[in-house]
């Protein structure tokens, strides 16, 4: 008897485990928040090639402070000569511009182009996409599939915004079935038109997080339209909580 009940309750155990591990956009979404959560202050080197239809490539430089704590982070243009001082400050809900050459600060949304290239202020900041966003359904059914991209075996996610202050209402994500990382975004409009798609190229394992390294941002409205993003140099010491303030960006221009 005792055999049986123990049989049994080790079959109620995998049962409730296996249920509380299914797969669904919610639980989704609170994997990719969680695998790439750091628990540590992040500076690092970003430099950012910008590539528009007829026109030579642009290169952008500059100097990335991000507090995880509370998504704090600033961003310290370095080159070329023409951006060098320019900065982005974000501290709460508030995101800034400051322009070097007027020593003014311009409160500005997520979807602002840094630097007039293809990646946006949202690209930089780390918000709970569970919080913000939840499954697209289709009769009924949330619209989750697996499928492969390339030689990768996936999820494929779509997804619509909960709140209004995002950057792109509806998503659809392409993550892996091992590490729930995402390897293409494709990002659209309210009214279902594509605008956006973004390839995760390359991750870097930190204190047991990922944070990724290559990127590209492909214009699919202006075909021709990219920005290829790589960051180096990735320390985790923790920074000075005054650097994010309006008084240390204008310090750090000069």
């Amino acid at each position: 008897m005792k055999t049986v009940l123990t049989a049994l309750f080790a079959s109620l155990l995998l049962a409730a485990t296996a249920a509380a591990e299914t797969v669904n956009a919610e639980f989704l979404l609170k994997k990719l928040d969680l695998m790439q959560k750091m628990g540590s202050d992040i500076t690092a080197q970003v430099s950012i090639i910008q590539q528009r239809s007829g026109q030579a490539p642009r290169k952008l430089e500059s100097r990335y402070y991000r507090r995880d704590s509370d998504d704090s982070f600033l961003i310290l243009m370095t080159a070329p000569d023409a951006e060098k001082g320019n900065g982005y400050l974000r501290v709460g809900d508030n995101m800034w511009v400051y322009r070097r050459n007027t020593r003014s600060f311009q409160h500005i949304n997520r979807d602002e182009s840094i630097s007039g290239t293809d990646m946006k202020g949202g690209d930089f900041e780390k918000r709970k996409m569970a919080d913000l966003y939840r499954a697209v359904m289709t009769n009924g059914r949330e619209a989750l599939t697996e499928e492969m991209l390339g030689s990768r075996p996936v999820y494929r996610l779509e997804i619509i915004a909960k709140v209004d202050d995002v950057t792109y209402p509806r998503q659809i994500i392409w993550m892996t079935k091992d590490t729930y990382l995402p390897l293409k975004v494709a990002n659209y409009s309210g009214n279902m038109t594509l605008m956006v798609s973004q390839y995760y190229l390359a991750y870097q394992t930190i204190l047991g997080r990922y944070f990724p390294l290559k990127m590209v941002t492909r214009d699919e409205f202006e075909k021709g339209n990219q920005s290829a993003m790589e960051i180096s140099g990735v320390d985790t010491s923790p920074i000075d909580p005054r650097l994010f303030t309006k008084a240390k960006l204008e310090e750090f221009s000069q």
